[in-house]
């Protein structure tokens, strides 16, 4: 049986859920989830709101293209001292 990932957002709704019904064990059931996956889901994104986690997302996702570019920046550096010392050795 395939597990489902839940998005920042549902987790939050989750969390929030239990937080009204007042029982960890009910809202575990109904969602599928065990008490531990709960509990690091509460240490991760305690009182967030869903408005906190869509900001984070967004960041995380421009924290990531960030990398990518800076990666693909080193690398072409490298490409280059690589090429100028290439024809160094040729001449």
């Amino acid at each position: 049986m395939k597990n489902k990932r839940y998005t920042t957002e549902e987790k939050i709704r989750i969390l929030r859920d239990a937080d009204q019904r007042g029982s960890v064990t009910e809202t575990c059931q109904e969602f599928n989830i065990s008490d531990v996956t709960f509990h690091r889901w509460k240490r991760q994104f305690g009182q967030m709101d869903l408005n906190e986690a869509r900001r984070l997302k967004e960041l995380e996702r421009e924290n990531a293209e960030l990398k990518k570019m800076l990666h693909d920046d080193d690398h072409n550096d490298i490409v280059v001292v690589a090429l100028e010392m290439m024809s160094a050795i040729n001449k």
